[in-house]
């Protein structure tokens, strides 16, 4: 049923439907979007990576959590506005 699912007319198809759906003018705005939401995703995962990386090997202070004792903050991925992100404590970031 669905042998050939995919082929290069199939695909052809869907780029005419897109034009036609959103026009000529908002397909760049839409793409330059994805690629900045791809960017934030990319920079916060890595920095989640990073985090978790830093907690595992720093063993923390008695009675004391990592949260408490060091502020989090959360840098602008490159091209995006310093003022969208804030810290850990909702304060903006700088």
């Amino acid at each position: 049923m669905l042998r050939n699912g995919l082929e290069p007319w199939h695909l052809l198809v869907v780029v005419i439907l897109f034009l036609l759906l959103f026009g000529s003018k908002k397909l760049p705005d839409a793409a330059r979007g994805l690629g900045k939401s791809m960017r934030i995703l990319k920079s916060e995962a890595k920095a989640m990576k990073e985090d978790g990386a830093a907690q595992s090997t720093a063993a923390p202070a008695e009675g004391a959590s990592t949260a408490e004792s060091t502020p989090q903050v959360i840098e602008s991925a490159p091209g995006e506005p310093a003022t969208a992100r804030l810290t850990a404590e909702g304060t903006p970031a700088h």
